[in-house]
């Protein structure tokens, strides 16, 4: 008959035990972080930026291509941002609760019902009128920090309320105008990729406008306005977009 199996701890196909394999990953840093997380090495990372920031540029509506290389690039944004908000109250306290703006987390009805002018009532205006969801930001795959996975995710999930508080829409010259915002904001490699070749898609008029008006703004309002991940959006719904404006030190669109 057939010999019995050792009690003895199973062997990787090499002859490693599954727990040598585990060890190995740890000390390579390459063991899962979080529920969804890609362990990769900084030539896997360097290979995704590449493959990604061409998809991007090829197609800026590729959200999941920007999304790889925001997470491949923002080694050293992240972290700023993240040491942004333990020295705020407000985002210490986001870091802290983690809130998430998904559909499975906004009462609908109540901010339709907000009145105009309101960040609530806006905000969901701007979704219907652009026909977005929140629930279209992917998960972080490759960052390799629990962390700052999360003020990547925070930083998604915010993104329309940039486009609200801007008074931007969804088209190529918007988002253009908030990628100038959230580059002087953030950092963020990715961004100032986007705010720099974004605009060779626009025709001659619109390049005008962005150059000589828009731009020029959303610098200045990305350089004057407070950390944007450090308002607790969730706790503002009330608030007229106006006041809430002003307390973050956005101008008022030209």
């Amino acid at each position: 008959g057939r010999a019995c199996l050792s009690h003895s701890e199973p062997r990787a196909r090499d002859g490693r035990s599954g727990e040598e394999e585990e060890e190995e990953e740890e000390e390579e840093g390459r063991y899962q972080l979080y529920p969804g997380h890609i362990p990769t090495s900084p030539l896997q990372k360097a290979l995704l930026a590449a493959g990604s920031a061409f998809m991007a540029l090829c197609d800026p509506y590729r959200h999941d291509m920007v999304a790889v290389l925001g997470e491949t690039t923002g080694c050293l944004a992240l972290p700023n941002l993240r040491d942004k908000m333990k020295h705020h109250p407000e985002g210490y306290r986001i870091l802290q609760e983690r809130p998430r703006i998904r559909l499975s987390t906004l009462d609908m009805a109540r901010l339709r019902g907000l009145p105009d002018g309101s960040l609530g009532r806006e905000y969901v205006r701007f979704l219907e009128n652009n026909k977005v969801s929140p629930d279209t930001r992917m998960p972080p795959k490759f960052v390799d920090d629990e962390e700052l996975a999360y003020v990547i995710q925070r930083y998604r999930e915010v993104h329309d309320l940039m486009h609200t508080l801007l008074g931007m829409p969804t088209n190529m010259l918007g988002e253009v105008v908030v990628k100038w915002f959230e580059a002087i904001q953030t950092g963020l490699p990715m961004c100032v990729l986007g705010a720099a070749f974004g605009p060779v898609r626009l025709s001659a008029r619109k390049l005008q406008v962005l150059a000589t008006e828009l731009v020029p703004w959303a610098i200045r309002s990305g350089r004057n306005a407070s950390c944007i991940l450090n308002v607790y959006y969730e706790q503002r719904w009330e608030q007229p977009v106006e006041s809430l404006r002003e307390e973050i030190g956005i101008f008022p669109p030209p």
